[in-house]
């Protein structure tokens, strides 16, 4: 009998046991399932969250590339002008924000790419304001080959020293030389194809065909290059232009440049006697150690009974500039103009123009400059300038 008590006692107990424990073990299962469709969730939202990433990251990659091909720059100079003119005794002291410009450019791949210039002229613009805003570059360029390119839009022309750089902490004085200013005509754009050839390292040849000059036929101003600059500015394309251009730099601290142009007609078609006109200008820079000196001729031989009576069938000039880096920051120069807006008459037309001065660089794009300045020939003043440039 107790045998049998016992025997019952353990089965229940083990009844019991077995019960608790497959409560337990469904009770587990539900855990482990309910884990296991947190997982999954979890597993989806992450996935979720990497598609996002990348997805972000592509657009940071893109955004990245694009911001690296663009660039932006730009220069600018104040100047302030103490000129006395000793013909009529009068005094000229003048502060003018000459130049304020933007660059833009592109990069659209290795081959092709975009570049501009927006330039701001003494400060403000508008009716009756001195100033003037205008687009002085902005042009397609591209490769064909490794020697090859060409340029299409509107661009400086490949002449003088100075037209194609001109950022003031590139060369010396506060003003740009009146020779290439007046006789070339230095800033001077125009729109149309252009060519480039590297021939071999350090000999390059330009070629280009665009909108020419469209020079006054009467007034003061009749027949005078520089008077007869368009800005391509629903610019006159009559009489196109035919600019070429040999440039030697092989010889280390040697730069020697040729530059012609022929256009049929610089009145486009606006005086009765066709002026058909021969543009040719060189020029030497020699460098060695700290020393430089600059050297420019320039001409323009104009046909035409027109432009023979005012004497302005011949225009020239020229100017020499030494000048010797005392420093990184110090330099000093002096330059000597000579040139003739008339120089077809018997008049004495010429105008000689003297320069002394420094340049004293705070970093190398930011500069200020001095000068003493004087001019003969048919004009007569003297006095000084001072000048803040810099470009980025």
């Amino acid at each position: 009998m107790k045998k049998t008590l016992l025997a019952s006692t353990l089965f229940a107990l083990f009844a019991s046991q077995t019960a608790v424990a497959d409560t337990e073990t469904q009770e587990l299962r539900k855990v482990i399932e309910q884990q296991q469709k947190v997982l999954a969730e979890l597993e989806r939202r992450l996935e979720q969250t990497e598609q996002r990433v990348e997805s972000t990251a592509d657009v940071v990659e893109q955004t990245a590339a694009k911001t690296s091909s663009t660039t932006i720059g730009g220069y600018g100079e104040l100047h302030y002008n103490n000129i006395k003119n000793n013909l009529n005794d009068s005094t000229k002291k003048e502060f003018d924000f000459h130049r304020f410009v933007l660059f833009f450019g592109h990069e659209f791949n290795d081959t092709t790419r975009f570049f501009s210039e927006l330039e701001v002229e003494h400060s403000l613009a508008g009716e009756g304001k001195n100033g003037e805003v205008e687009v002085e570059q902005a042009y397609i360029e591209h490769d064909f080959s490794q020697n090859a390119s060409g340029k299409a839009g509107l661009f400086l022309m490949p002449v003088g020293i100075m037209n194609e750089t001109h950022e003031p902490d590139t060369f010396y004085g506060v003003e740009r030389n009146p020779v290439e200013k007046n006789v070339i005509p230095a800033t001077w754009w125009e729109a149309g194809l252009a060519l480039n050839y590297q021939a071999a390292p350090g000999l390059g040849f330009d070629f280009g065909v665009t909108s020419g000059l469209n020079v006054p036929t009467e007034g003061s101003k009749a027949y005078n290059i520089r008077s007869g600059r368009q800005k391509v500015s629903n610019a006159k394309g009559d009489d196109l232009a035919y600019t070429g251009r040999v440039k030697y730099t092989a010889i280390p601290g040697l730069e020697l440049a040729a530059s012609a142009q022929y256009q049929s007609d610089l009145t486009q078609g606006a005086a009765s006697d066709t002026a058909s006109a021969v543009m040719l200008t060189a020029h030497a820079i020699y460098s060695i150690e700290d020393f430089t000196v600059k050297a420019l001729y320039a001409q323009w031989d104009i046909d035409g009974a027109d432009a023979e009576a005012l004497g302005r069938d011949e225009q020239n000039g020229y100017y020499i500039e030494p000048s010797y880096r005392i420093s990184p920051e110090f330099g000093v120069f002096a330059r000597y103009n000579e040139y003739d807006n008339a120089a077809g008459n018997s008049d004495d037309t010429k105008v000689t123009q003297t320069n002394v001065g420094l340049n004293y660089w705070l970093h190398e794009h930011v500069v200020l400059k001095a000068d003493w300045e004087q001019l003969g020939g048919s004009k007569d003043s003297d006095g000084f300038n001072l000048g803040v440039g810099y470009q980025f």
